[in-house]
């Protein structure tokens, strides 16, 4: 397959060109209804990406596929997903104290008081709220960290990406086509006793791990589970939602690393009680979840 962008690519990396450059120079009434409008529309033609969110949904709220209740939860799921990229183009101007005073943190002190201890952190955190906001937070706070970004097509969108992160004080380091060193230059970073923020609820490669979740089978990255056994750094679950205007973050008890069992077996069994965690956060801001694509096993083509 060719590397040239296709037209599709060019057209959506100069939309978020122009997004960066635009939205901060807008009123936030204005932009945060047009992007409400933008996640209607969306949701209204019922594409692709709606019905699987809406497949999604239904798992994992139990609602009928077709109600109207579900109907009104991807809704608003559209609208939360929409609202996460419309503070993406306007994070950058703001002032770290601003960020500080609307981020709501429950179990602040279970990073700072690891840290302060000299021990690393890897934090896990599924795909929810606005968690460029959440890293945001916690690089204000005194805490910058390492990251991963998984590579966007084009290239060009994928650097704007980095670019935008780096600028947030994280450092981004390549899921693919880097060095080949990202798990050990993690691995670095939580042993001199920093923090590493990784996303923990999707990975349906050879290199996955099976757990269940919300009654089914699917696969979670072994990395975050794989760094806290190989090092000693504590995995602590996070789930990030929308607090009215402002954003929410919820930091959860350490997973302790098993006693006994093989790395592998270690290894399942945390990312096993990583994913009870992140279906009790989902459970509670089941809107702020934005799965819009295929995560369960059996929902995968055969």
């Amino acid at each position: 397959m060719s590397d040239k962008p296709s037209v599709t690519d060019r057209v959506v990396a100069a939309g978020f060109a122009a997004g960066w450059k635009l939205v901060p120079l807008l009123p936030p009434r204005l932009t945060r209804g047009a992007f409400r409008l933008g996640a209607d529309r969306v949701w209204a033609r019922r594409g692709k990406s709606v019905r699987r969110l809406e497949s999604n949904l239904a798992r994992v709220t139990g609602l009928d596929p077709g109600s109207a209740e579900l109907r009104a939860l991807s809704r608003a799921g559209m609208r939360s997903y929409f609202r996460y990229f419309e503070e993406v183009f306007r994070l950058p101007s703001l002032q770290p104290e601003e960020i500080v005073r609307r981020t709501r943190v429950r179990g602040a002190e279970l990073i700072h008081d690891t840290v302060a201890a000299g021990r690393g952190v890897v934090l896990a955190l599924p795909h929810m709220g606005n968690w460029d906001a959440a890293g945001a937070w916690l690089v204000a706070v005194g805490h910058p960290f390492a990251t991963v970004a998984e590579r966007l097509r084009p290239e060009a969108l994928f650097r704007r990406y980095v670019a935008f992160r780096q600028g947030l004080g994280m450092e981004v380091l390549p899921l693919t086509g880097g060095d080949g060193h990202t798990f050990a230059a993690l691995a670095m970073r939580v042993r001199r006793g920093g923090v590493v923020c990784l996303p923990a609820e999707r990975d349906l490669t050879r290199g996955g791990v099976e757990v269940d979740f919300f009654g089914a089978r699917t696969k979670m990255p072994a990395g975050p589970p794989l760094l806290a056994v190989q090092t000693g750094a504590a995995l602590l679950p996070a789930t990030v939602y929308f607090a009215g205007d402002d954003w929410g973050i919820e930091i959860h008890e350490e997973i302790p690393v098993p006693e006994a069992g093989s790395r592998q077996e270690k290894v399942a069994a945390m990312a096993q009680s990583l994913s009870r965690v992140f279906e009790k956060g989902i459970t509670e801001h089941p809107d702020d979840w934005h799965m819009l694509q295929r995560l369960w096993l059996e929902d995968l083509p055969r």
